[in-house]
């Protein structure tokens, strides 16, 4: 699975999510992409599946039609983050290709 960071996810994560390739919106280009530029911008590249930390994403945008699975991080706190990484793994591994998940963090 090809995996978007937006803009706010933790960059350590991704040593976390081997085997799945990860690259983030900064490294893409995408650093100033609004959501619906962003989201686009992954759909056309080949993104399975974006995470994000922006909890407003789902009020924004109108992810019914969208072909790319999204991840919502409630926290873009890494050491809240780090204790929860089997959750996340677990998400990104059951992700429909057009799924909406938000992860809570204790």
């Amino acid at each position: 699975m090809r995996i978007l960071f937006d803009q706010g996810t933790p960059v350590p994560l991704r040593r976390s999510l081997h085997p799945h390739t990860v690259d983030t919106a900064s490294e893409m280009g995408w650093a100033t992409l609004t959501n619906g530029e962003l989201i686009a911008a992954a759909e056309g590249a080949g993104f399975d599946a974006m995470i994000t930390t922006d909890q407003n994403l789902k009020y924004q945008q109108n992810l019914t039609r969208k072909n790319l699975g999204i991840i919502v991080l409630k926290t873009t706190s890494w050491p809240r983050i780090r204790t929860s990484i089997s959750q996340i793994i677990s998400g990104v591994n059951s992700l429909p290709s057009s799924g909406y998940l938000e992860i809570e963090f204790d």
